[in-house]
């Protein structure tokens, strides 16, 4: 089995309330407080073009989850029938990728405030990508 490594390069973090893996929403969109994307000043030009009311997907590294993991009982509920890990939205996986739907609610250098980000705080930020509702240029 290849072992291959990959390198990420931080390109900011997460300020949020939220501290507690036990007490955040399990989805942004359900209950999660408006929280900081602060970015790292050598990424400053890739976010040029991004606007306060866009809509983005922030793909964090979830470095509190456990990366022993192939089997949850999804949204942590044992009531729910085990399933493999990459059937679930579980921060708990081999590679602890977050994918978060956020809103831009405003924004101050390099600083973004956004709605429905269940991250925890200090959480790295490794990419942001458009959310593409037509096609762009």
């Amino acid at each position: 089995m290849n072992q291959a490594r990959f390198e990420l390069m931080l390109v900011g973090w997460v300020e949020s309330p939220l501290t507690d893996p036990k007490t955040a929403p399990k989805q942004g969109h359900e209950g999660s407080p408006e929280a900081w994307l602060v970015f790292e000043p050598w990424v400053l030009q890739g976010l040029e073009g991004i606007r306060a009311g866009d809509e983005v997907i922030v793909l964090t590294w979830l470095d509190r989850a456990r990366r022993d993991v192939l089997r949850v009982h999804p949204r942590g509920d044992v009531a729910n029938p085990e399933q493999g890990v990459f059937n679930t939205r579980s921060p708990d996986r081999p590679n602890p990728i977050g994918l978060h739907r956020v809103e831009i609610v405003s924004i101050e250098g390099d600083r973004f405030r956004v709605r429905n980000l269940e991250a925890l705080h200090a959480t790295p930020i490794v990419d942001v990508k458009p959310v593409l509702t037509t096609a762009r240029p």
